[in-house]
């Protein structure tokens, strides 16, 4: 730095500048590289000392072009070395899969999200694929549509089936059941019917609990309804009449006996 200030520099006696000849070097043959600081794109372990670099890890990286293009994108390869041995590990980008590739130096970590059929597919292979999810996809929906279009049709059958049952439950009244009986002309039959609901009935009565007992009220014919329903009435009203309690006796229970007075 101080020799740049200077106003005057030093030359010494045998000093010829005509001996001082500009040299021309050798170009740098291969794609140009820079220097760029970049993050490891994926986990990587190192195939000379076995080292693992994990995804994330900076290192200051050397970029070319590596003259492939892929639908005109350029891909460029990136040279690092090995946090441990030093050793040059070289990867790609790789824009058909929006991913990179590792080349030389270290082997990519087993990644299960990765679909390595992928890998070796073509364009054609790829574009065939495609078509045939597309066909699966639009079989699946027409399947979808057709079960949900049966199952419509069963549900609404359902409904019609019940609706017509509720009308013909509706229909069927108190006359129905009349004919239905006078129909039964066998005496056989009624005979029949008349020991079921006998026995019905000593079941009921044999079965019958305390709870189940009930009292009925005995009404004399000549009694008038009005009269009952007053009656009625009044023993729903409650009464809120004071009550005097009597006293007890404390001494009695005790055992004290009062002295009695003498009669004069």
């Amino acid at each position: 730095m101080s020799e740049r200030k200077v106003l005057q520099k030093y030359y010494p006696p045998d000093f010829d500048p005509s001996k001082i000849v500009r040299h021309k070097g050798p170009k740098p043959t291969g794609p140009k590289q820079q220097t760029v600081r970049l993050m490891a794109p994926f986990s990587m372990k190192c195939l000379n000392c076995g080292e693992f670099i994990y995804k994330g890890r900076k290192f200051n990286a050397r970029k070319e072009h590596s003259g492939e293009k892929y639908y005109n994108i350029s891909i460029f390869r990136f040279y690092i070395r090995c946090t441990r041995c030093s050793s040059e590990v070289t990867f790609k980008t790789d824009p058909k899969n929006m991913d990179y590739t590792c080349e030389k130096g270290a082997i990519r970590n087993f990644e299960p999200w990765r679909d390595t059929r992928e890998k070796d597919e073509t364009e054609e292979e790829r574009l065939n694929r495609l078509e045939e999810e597309e066909n699966e996809s639009a079989m699946a929906k027409l399947e979808t549509k057709t079960l949900d279009s049966k199952r419509e049709m069963q549900i609404a059958d359902a409904l019609d089936e019940i609706r017509t049952r509720n009308a013909r439950n509706e229909r069927f009244d108190s006359a129905d059941v009349l004919d239905t009986l006078l129909e039964v002309t066998n005496p056989a039959e009624l005979e029949l019917m008349r020991q079921e609901e006998e026995d019905a009935e000593l079941a009921r009565k044999a079965f019958r609990t305390e709870e189940d007992k009930f009292v009925r009220r005995v009404v004399d014919d000549g009694a008038d309804e009005a009269d009952i329903s007053k009656e009625e009435a009044k023993a729903d009203i409650p009464s809120f009449k004071k009550t005097v309690k009597r006293r007890r006796d404390m001494g009695a229970v005790l055992g004290i006996k009062k002295k009695l007075k003498p009669l004069v």
